[in-house]
């Protein structure tokens, strides 16, 4: 599965977004997945036009905002696709009671270990493949970031179709296909994770710069 990985990377490098998604599907087939954070359904609406009936993890940490559930089940609703609700072992009623309130503001990385990386290591156990929309523009951690990569922490392929896109390219494919977009990125939410750690942004400024602000943080640990 690395060798593959790493001679699709290659093959694929500077392979359009749809032949990237098409390699996945024929290769893993019922083994491949979505995860969205329902900031918007571009990866969805690409994958569904490749390949109907795809499963798509959504992270629910308890945290979201309303317009991010509701963004969640608009997609169930629109697209040909599986949505599953993912959840961690504990409330948030139940982390506050075990760890004290607040761990968001206190210990940052820990409330992402726990209400977001733990819970994709189970929902993600099912599948030898998982496509994402991470694009290297978004943060300098992400700026290596291949079509296709080997993740040996979970030891499955990562596949990013949309790697090399600008945010002006997504802007574009939503435009022309209409695709669903969570109305808070109208609203000056251009980056959106937990309501309690994610702010509105000034125009022109960093799209992630709402995200953790203040804390140094600019990853939640999925995808380093």
């Amino acid at each position: 599965m690395e060798r593959l990985a790493a001679q699709a990377a290659d093959d694929l490098a500077e392979a359009p977004a749809e032949e990237i998604i098409r390699w996945a599907v024929q290769t893993f087939g019922d083994r491949l997945c979505i995860t969205s954070s329902m900031t918007d359904a571009v990866i969805v609406h690409l994958a569904s036009q490749v390949h109907e009936g795809l499963d798509v993890i959504f992270l629910d940490t308890g945290y979201h905002f309303p317009e991010t559930i509701g963004t969640r089940d608009a997609v169930s609703a629109i697209y040909p696709v599986n949505v599953i609700n993912v959840t961690p072992s504990r409330t948030v009623e139940e982390q506050e009671a075990a760890l004290g309130p607040r761990l968001y503001g206190r210990n940052p990385d820990l409330c992402c270990y726990l209400r977001k990386v733990v819970p994709l290591e189970r929902a993600l156990d099912p599948y030898d493949a998982w496509i994402t929309g991470v694009r290297r523009e978004e943060t300098a951690a992400r700026s290596d970031t291949k079509a296709v990569m080997w993740d040996p922490r979970r030891q499955m392929v990562k596949v990013n179709p949309i790697v090399a896109w600008t945010q002006e390219q997504v802007d574009q494919y939503i435009a022309d296909n209409g695709v669903l977009v969570n109305p808070l990125v109208y609203d000056g939410y251009p980056s959106i994770g937990c309501a309690t750690c994610t702010m509105k942004v000034e125009a022109g400024a960093d799209p992630r710069s709402g995200r953790w602000t203040g804390t140094g943080k600019t990853e939640c640990g999925i995808h380093t």
